[in-house]
């Protein structure tokens, strides 16, 4: 039964922040299976192996958040947050890498929220991120939660303001199909009469 339960979980996709030492080796070879162009996005140009495998232990060491994406048990895409007290600003910055296998599910939204809120919980007021320019998809993500990015020397970067309140969702609209009909016959009586009209009057000219 136990076992079963645990099956049950890791079967499951879901989102939560790693422990740094602990589960150092997920977010290392989570990295280590993004593919050439994956890897270039997430880190501006192409890095071998053994690059990785520093990073991840630096990211372990460092006081990095990162906030993982669970396949079926296994990491697949991350999002880190970085202290500011390592950037020349002095301001955190994020970063995000997702496995093309799980790409176009949401993944990205997913760990953005999640990294925002830990933000939050830290009392970070902006965050910066950058991305490759030829990284359209993380440049579409970036711009959807606030981010505007500026282009230079290759790179596009941004500052994400987390001192707003969010955004209120606008309120979902439902309409019955007596109401969709009533909406579509109106717009015919509309259009027609409007191009009786424009007919009417070139005969008229």
């Amino acid at each position: 039964m136990y076992l079963t339960v645990i099956a049950a979980a890791l079967a499951k996709n879901s989102v939560r922040t790693l422990s740094q030492h602990e589960e150092l080796p997920l977010l290392r070879d989570h990295l280590l299976r993004l593919d050439r162009m994956s890897r270039h996005d997430r880190f501006h140009g192409f890095m071998d192996d053994s690059f990785i495998e520093r990073y991840a232990e630096k990211c372990a060491n460092d006081g990095t958040v990162i906030v993982a994406y669970f396949d079926a048990g296994v990491v697949r895409g991350a999002a880190e947050l970085h202290p500011a007290d390592q950037s020349p600003d002095s301001l955190p910055e994020i970063a995000f890498s997702v496995e093309a296998s799980v790409r176009r599910r949401g993944v990205g939204t997913k760990l953005f929220e999640k990294l925002i809120a830990e933000a939050r919980a830290r009392e970070y007021q902006s965050l910066r991120i950058t991305t490759g320019a030829q990284n359209e998809a993380m440049r579409t993500l970036a711009n959807k939660f606030g981010a505007h990015l500026t282009f230079q020397h290759g790179e596009s970067t941004g500052v994400i303001d987390l001192s707003q309140e969010d955004r209120p969702e606008l309120p979902s609209v439902s309409v019955t199909p007596v109401e969709a009909m009533r909406v579509v016959a109106n717009f015919n009586r509309a259009y027609w009469g409007m191009l009786l009209r424009i007919s009417g009057g070139s005969k008229a000219a």
